[in-house]
């Protein structure tokens, strides 16, 4: 039995009518994907249609072409008439519709934003007064100054307390502190729990800390390691960085406002807001 040669014609329809049918099949389903995307509103549809046999005489009487039917003489400059009509009435026309739905999209998602937001507030403000009163059960409560935002309650520390000057190492009085803080952070373990060291804007250059920011990370390093080896908080949960001076809350001319911008921070995320 002979081999059919790769080469030998093969019956039926031209290649190029196969290939020609695949692309119009193609074609075909890409416009009814984006027909079936779409939302088609039965009266605009009707004056569109109305428009375009007005304007261009198709669509009327089973009528095929644009214009007087002479489609390859003038449709392309046709085409683009109809291009500028879909835009300067159906597109423009239904910008002022959607324009209307985005401005009340966002006033109604800025409403939403203040309303979360408020709500975190007030969470916070409960866990704050929680706080507050276990740090004056541990007779803490002169040491430790609370507050608290939408995002977080914050536990602040005077420097003084904790070291000594131009010193990351605590004090024996700042572990007992420390100690009774831990156990109210316990509480909160499963949040997340950042502390943050600050400083004056005193420049300092020892040979251990070259500037305030060595010596803030420093200090919060240091507070850091103290609570993981000493509470049950899990380090996972726990952030640590220097600040050096960037964040002052006092006046830096004037010592007393040095002495409270030299501080540790402890900031709680309350964990019912993960």
């Amino acid at each position: 039995m002979a081999k059919r040669s790769e080469d030998a014609p093969s019956p039926g329809a031209p290649a190029w009518m196969a290939t020609f049918s695949d692309l119009m099949n193609l074609l075909l389903c890409f416009f009814v994907m984006l027909f079936a995307m779409s939302s088609i509103q039965e009266e605009k549809l009707q004056a569109f249609v109305a428009a375009m046999n007005n304007t261009f005489s198709i669509f009327d009487k089973g009528a095929t072409a644009i214009g007087d039917g002479i489609l390859i003489s003038n449709g392309v400059s046709q085409l683009n008439e109809l291009d500028e009509y879909i835009n300067s009435t159906g597109v423009v026309a239904d910008s002022d519709t959607d324009s209307d739905e985005l401005d009340n999209a966002a006033d109604s998602a800025e409403k939403l934003e203040q309303m979360l937001e408020e709500h975190k507030l007030k969470d916070n403000e409960e866990l704050s007064e929680q706080v507050e009163e276990m740090l004056a059960e541990s007779q803490i409560g002169d040491e430790v100054d609370v507050s608290f935002t939408a995002q977080y309650v914050q536990l602040s520390m005077n420097g003084g307390l904790l070291f000594s000057s131009g010193s990351a190492e605590l004090k024996d009085d700042a572990k007992k502190v420390l100690d009774k803080v831990g156990g109210v952070l316990e509480y909160y373990s499963s949040g997340t729990i950042e502390i943050e060291g600050h400083t004056d804007n005193v420049p300092i250059h020892s040979a251990q800390y070259p500037s305030n920011e060595e010596l803030s990370s420093a200090r919060a390093l240091s507070v850091f390691y103290y609570l993981v080896d000493n509470t049950l908080l899990d380090p996972v949960n726990l952030k640590h960085a220097g600040m050096g001076e960037r964040i002052p809350i006092a006046d830096n001319s004037v010592e007393e406002g040095r002495s409270r911008n030299r501080r540790v921070e402890i900031r709680i995320y309350n964990p019912s807001q993960g």
